[in-house]
């Protein structure tokens, strides 16, 4: 379906095109922080996580895979709130395939989440272990 221009930057071109995105990026975490507690708790255990990961990680690699192994949570949890809202869209009465949409969303938090404990875990093993 062809949109004109007016449309959250559809037709730009360019800079105006990156611009309109980043602007629409921003918009975006603020509709994910006002409406979701669960990305708010993510926020805050990266933050947490930033100096833990500089201390426990014994190179840079490690280090990084454990900052993008929470980033990795955060990006799912974007996409779970994402499959939500359209689901919510759609219509507000119950139906098994919005359930299973939803309930997929949440699994792949889980399992980014489950991911990201496994590499806090070898980390530590490396840290106190290895």
């Amino acid at each position: 379906m062809e949109q004109g221009p007016n449309v959250k930057g559809h037709g730009l071109r360019g800079i105006a095109r990156l611009r309109a995105a980043y602007r629409n990026s921003v918009a975006g975490f603020g509709d994910i922080w006002r409406g979701e507690e669960a990305f708010r708790i993510e926020v805050i255990v990266l933050l947490l996580s930033l100096p833990v990961a500089i201390w426990l990680g014994e190179t840079m690699l490690a280090r990084a895979a454990l900052v993008v192994s929470v980033l990795c949570v955060l990006i799912v949890e974007i996409l779970n709130s994402a499959i939500e809202t359209v689901v919510d869209r759609i219509g507000a009465e119950r139906h098994e395939l919005s359930r299973i949409a939803k309930d997929l969303g949440s699994l792949a938090v889980l399992l980014a989440t489950i991911a990201a404990g496994l590499i806090w875990l070898a980390a530590l093993w490396d840290r106190f272990a290895g």
